[in-house]
């Protein structure tokens, strides 16, 4: 039996510019969403439609968001749960709450969710490497220059 290519998805976030305010948007508003309505304190995004690929995406797939014009983060899929909002089927994806900083990389807005093959996600940038609370335009750019 062959095991399914790993393969992440890739998701647009708009309304931070920085990975610490991903992280504090994440800690403050959706765990505490979670614990408001008492299901599991785990982080997730609910969206109406259900991944085909699933099994890839879980076998160590991540979601990798998109801010500022860039891929800046990531953090580690962790399942899928079907919910039910206004009576519609939904899926809600659950993710690691450890938000892994990434080498950033140019991406144009879009809507919804993307696959990214494996092959093709950028590399996680090593600790220290990067100052916490740099806006990813700017960390962009500076990867751009070489400098990062």
């Amino acid at each position: 039996m062959t095991s399914s290519p790993v393969v992440h998805l890739l998701k647009l976030f708009v309304g931070l510019a920085t990975l610490p305010e991903l992280a504090e948007f994440q800690q403050q508003r959706k765990l505490a969403a979670a614990k408001a309505r008492g299901g599991a304190m785990e982080l997730s995004h609910v969206t109406r439609n259900w991944p085909k690929r699933a099994g890839e995406l879980l076998t160590g797939g991540s979601i990798y968001w998109v801010m500022s014009g860039a891929i800046v983060a990531r953090q580690r899929l962790a399942a899928f749960r079907p919910v039910t909002v206004h009576d519609v089927p939904h899926c809600r994806i659950v993710f690691d709450p450890a938000l892994i900083a990434v080498v950033p990389r140019p991406h144009r807005p879009f809507q919804g969710w993307r696959y990214l093959p494996a092959a093709d996600a950028p590399p996680d940038i090593q600790k220290g490497r990067r100052p916490d609370g740099i806006p990813a335009a700017v960390a962009l750019e500076l990867t751009r220059l070489g400098l990062l």
